[in-house]
């Protein structure tokens, strides 16, 4: 059995994965709701799965990029939760798990953006590549002008993330699918723990776990 939380973005989303391949979820898009919403949904599944988290074989925690609040909150979260606990925790990449799901919704595609909106004119972004049905990369995460996305996308292409409107039109409908918030879940950090893609995924210590911020300085 395993937990996922996701709140790097206004999202919300807290997904169980009940060990006989079903997964349920509970998620908000809602800024500002992530400190009420998240110890509530971990309740709900819960109650409804009759789970305690002894009972689990790993908690997931969407690491970073993105909201120094919302990653702040997940990881006081799994702290809190896993004080004392043998249960393993997982930090997972969290433009990895966008590209996760936009490969599962556009199966063919070749090349992925994840992208976050980012400060000023930037946006978090790690470029994915595909083969044999799964996601790849060399590339780190890094903060680029929007302008710099622009040029990158090519008309295979699929962007998924944040701040797609801060994008020119032109460059969207270059690109071959665009997938928004409604494309961010908790589930495709389990699935991504699931594939065994170990670049994406690093067991932490619950007590010394930090999400990887993006301070100011790195937005050039």
């Amino acid at each position: 059995m395993i937990l996922a939380l996701e709140t790097a973005t206004k999202v919300c989303s807290v997904a169980f994965y009940d060990g006989e391949g079903t997964i349920s979820e509970k998620r908000i898009e809602q800024r500002g709701t992530h400190s009420e919403q998240l110890f509530l949904f971990i309740e709900e599944l819960q109650e409804e799965h009759h789970f305690v988290l002894s009972d689990l074989d790993a908690v997931l925690v969407s690491e970073g990029p993105g909201s120094y609040t919302g990653l702040r909150i997940s990881a006081s979260a799994v702290k809190g939760l896993l004080f004392q606990s043998e249960v393993p925790l997982y930090g997972i990449n969290t433009l990895a798990s966008f590209a996760m799901q936009a490969l599962k919704e556009e199966s063919s595609v070749n090349t992925i953006h994840s992208i976050i909106d980012a400060r000023r004119v930037h946006v978090y972004h790690q470029k994915f590549s595909v083969s044999d049905k799964q996601i790849h990369t060399d590339d780190e995460v890094e903060v680029i002008p929007i302008k710099a996305l622009e040029s990158m996308v090519h008309s295979d292409d699929v962007i998924v993330g944040t701040g797609l409107q801060r994008i020119d039109k032109l460059a969207r409908e270059k690109a071959r699918r665009t997938f928004g918030p409604e494309a961010i879940s908790a589930t495709s950090l389990i699935k991504l723990y699931q594939a065994g893609l170990t670049k994406f995924v690093n067991e932490v210590d619950p007590e010394a776990f930090e999400p990887k911020y993006y301070t100011s300085n790195q937005v050039n």
